[in-house]
Parts: C-alpha cells; sequence; structure tokens
C-alpha cells in the first residue's frame, strides 16, 4: 500500500539557508503522524509544503497519488489548521464557517453546526470573532479543518489557548477521527500527547526529518 502523503528528497531553502534538505518521509492512511522539534525547526513550513501553501525547491510531494503542481496546487480533500486563520472580525463563528462553506459548496448547514459542536462550540453564539478568546478562535480553525468531512487533516498546535475541559475534548475528537479513516498530521509542544495520539513519531533537526523512538 502506498502512503496518502510522500515526500521524495524534499529540499527548502529561505534564501541561501536550507530548512529541509533531500527529506523522504511517507504517511500512511488512516494514521497519526506527528512532528516534533524546537521552534523554528520548520514544522509549520512542513505543513505548508503539505498543503500546497510553499512549494518546494528540490524533489516531490504526492498527495493521493498526484504530485502537488501537476493536476492541482493546493490537494483537495485536505483540511488545513496552520497558524492563525484570518476570520472576519464581524462575523459569528458560524457565519465565517458558512462564508467559507460557499467557497466549495460541498456542505450545508447542518454540517457546520455538527463541526462546531464537536469542537465545543454553539452554533447560535452571535458573538462577533473579534470578541473571541484565544481559545474559542483556536476552536473555529479547528471546526473549518473538519467541517468538509476531509480525509487529510494537518493540525499545527490544535491544543493551544484550550482550557483543561477542552483541551480532553480535543483529543477525543482527534481520536475519534483516525477510527473514521482519517489521515491526520500533528505537531504539539505536549509531549504526553503526542505519544498518547500518534501511530508514527518524527523529530525535525538539522534540516533533517527522522523517526522519533520514544524510549519508556
Amino acid at each position: 500500500m502506498n502512503g496518502v502523503i510522500q515526500l521524495q528528497g524534499v529540499s527548502k531553502f529561505f534564501g541561501k539557508r536550507p530548512l529541509f534538505e533531500h527529506v523522504d518521509i511517507e504517511i500512511m492512511p488512516a494514521t497519526i503522524t506527528g512532528f516534533l522539534g524546537e521552534n523554528g525547526c520548520g514544522k509549520s513550513v512542513l505543513f505548508k509544503l503539505i498543503s500546497g501553501l510553499y512549494r518546494s525547491d528540490e524533489g516531490n510531494i504526492i498527495v493521493n497519488g498526484e504530485r502537488i503542481g501537476d493536476k492541482f496546487d493546493f490537494p483537495p480533500d485536505m483540511g488545513i489548521f496552520i497558524d492563525a486563520p484570518g476570520f472576519i472580525l464581524m462575523y459569528s463563528g458560524f457565519k465565517n464557517l458558512q462564508y467559507l462553506a460557499e467557497i466549495q459548496k460541498k456542505i450545508g448547514r447542518d454540517k457546520i453546526e455538527e463541526a462546531m459542536t464537536l469542537v465545543g462550540l454553539d452554533h447560535n453564539d452571535s458573538t462577533h470573532v473579534k470578541n473571541y478568546s484565544l481559545g474559542m478562535k483556536q476552536k473555529l480553525g479547528i471546526a473549518q479543518a473538519i467541517m468538509e468531512d476531509q480525509s487529510i487533516i494537518l493540525l499545527d498546535e490544535p491544543f493551544n489557548a484550550l482550557d483543561a475541559e477542552s483541551h480532553a475534548r480535543m483529543l477525543g475528537l482527534i481520536k475519534e477521527l483516525k477510527k473514521q479513516g482519517k489521515t491526520i498530521l500533528l505537531t504539539s509542544h505536549n509531549f504526553s500527547d503526542m505519544v498518547e495520539l500518534c501511530d508514527t513519531l518524527y523529530q525535525i533537526k538539522d534540516c533533517k526529518i527522522v523517526p522519533y523512538e520514544v524510549t519508556a
């Protein structure tokens, strides 16, 4: 079985400074893969490469059998939560997701409501996003990454700014998404979460992405 995501000899430079050099990894379907590394090592850049937001300088990135840059620039059927999504501050959370759903017109009101409920937001709440707490914005960003039933989901630091109850809810949600057959790529500064959730762990260090073995 081929991986749903394959990086083949991928290198990325910023100016003359290498961030990744000759990276080869393969992500298998219906798994959770985690990426560890210090701040600035390139975790978010890696996700932007895989999602088509950045272009690699060398090598190929293949998603569901198609190379990014051939038939598509941005892989379809991929949910992305990277950095802070740019929501419309004067809209409610629901209206923001409704606006985003209009782009592909794949889902209706029911799926938006379901996604908001899953992350712990009230779809009837008329509060403008400008008045959301950091945790609420975090939840809204994750809701937009899952609301269209995407088969591949990229979550960059999904636990940031969450209280204990919301953190536990998010752990449960990610586990449930895997049970549904989703392929999930994950970063987190919370090592125990990564060990609990991930089938495979990689470490980003010295411009390489290498398997990380958890020792007892």
